[in-house]
């Protein structure tokens, strides 16, 4: 990896994969008490699928993660506006779109880690003084 930025780049996107391709299941339990708008996850998403372009194109990201990357992407840009509305824990539950984008995060991590059975993301807790 070229620099810093790309380690934490290259690690916020492992994160976000791993909690895309985590079961059904273990998805809506992880977001128990957490609301994320499917909008918002939509966006990061992408945001994501964008940056990984720089991370492969600077060696940070092999070209087989990129192009499964860029599968997820292009599955979530075809999530109708309608199915963005709302909490993510309801579009996993109604959306067949997140049935199909987990088996493409699945062969990301594999390809990337050796396994797609990663452990979920920590909750970010605010700092001190900051909520």
């Amino acid at each position: 990896m070229n620099h810093l930025g790309d380690a934490h780049l290259r690690t916020w996107t492992l994160r976000f994969v791993t909690l895309l391709a985590t079961d059904a299941e273990d998805q809506l339990a992880w977001l128990a008490e957490r609301e994320l708008e499917a909008e918002s996850v939509v966006e990061e998403v992408q945001l994501l699928c964008r940056v990984s372009e720089g991370l492969a194109e600077r060696g940070a990201l092999e070209p087989e993660g990129l192009r499964d990357l860029q599968a997820i992407g292009r599955r979530l840009g075809e999530i109708d506006a309608a199915c963005r509305v709302g909490l993510w824990a309801n579009a996993l539950t109604t959306d067949p779109a997140w049935d199909d984008i987990r088996p493409l995060a699945r062969r990301f991590l594999l390809t990337t880690l050796g396994d797609w059975r990663q452990p979920l993301p920590r909750p970010v807790r605010p700092s001190p003084g900051h909520g």
